[in-house]
Formats: C-alpha cells, structure tokens, sequence
C-alpha cells in the first residue's frame, strides 16, 4: 500500500477509509496532492469503494471541493461508490448552500457510512 502526504488510508472490509491529515483543508499546494492522492487510489490502486471520513477537518475550501467532486466522477466512472461522513456542522454548511449535499451521500458517523455499502 502506498504511503500518502494527505490522507490515511484503512481498509474495512471491501471499504476503503479515507481519513485527512490536515485540519484546514486550505493550500493549493496540499490540496493538489490530496487530489493526487485521492484519484489515486481510484486510478492505480483500483478501490472501488471510497468512505471519506472528515472527522479531524476544519475547514476546506473551495478548491478542495472542486477535488471532491472530480473524485465523485472519477469513482462513478469506474463503476465505483464514494460516501463522505463525519462532517462538522460549518463544512456542511457549505456543502448545503452549494447544492453538494445532493450531490454526495453524507452519512453522520462512520458505522452508518460503511452499512450503505
């Protein structure tokens, strides 16, 4: 398994559990090698099941959710799932007021995110 800057990776199951290193999801710089990481695991690693779980993340901005919803395509595309959870009432605003909470299935812990599977 490769070793990621940005993110922890764990398996549960057939599940692959994406935890962020960083409270502020804010540098362009992080936020390009997150995306890296991120579409990484779909591209090369081939998961097909992906939790993101934000438990830990503060604050994200806008250009890290532009990498969000590139992912959401890249894991549709390949046939795959990808659910978000554990996201502090401030970044769900966010998501709410830009429609994203339609886009993405945002479950509140992770035990109910890894059931939906």
């Amino acid at each position: 398994m490769a070793e990621y800057q940005r993110i922890v990776v764990n398996e549960v199951g057939d599940v692959s559990v994406v935890r962020f290193r960083d409270q502020k999801i804010i540098d362009n710089l992080n936020i390009q090698e997150m995306g890296r990481e991120l579409t990484s695991l779909v591209e090369v690693d081939k998961r097909r099941k992906l939790l993101l779980n934000f438990s830990a993340v503060e604050f994200l901005s806008s250009a890290a959710l532009g990498k969000l919803i590139t992912l959401d395509k890249k894991v549709k595309a390949a046939g795959g799932d990808l659910k978000l959870c554990r996201i502090q009432p401030e970044i769900y605003e966010v998501f709410a007021i830009t429609k994203l909470n339609r886009l993405f299935e945002i479950k509140e812990d992770e035990s109910d995110a890894l059931a939906s599977f």
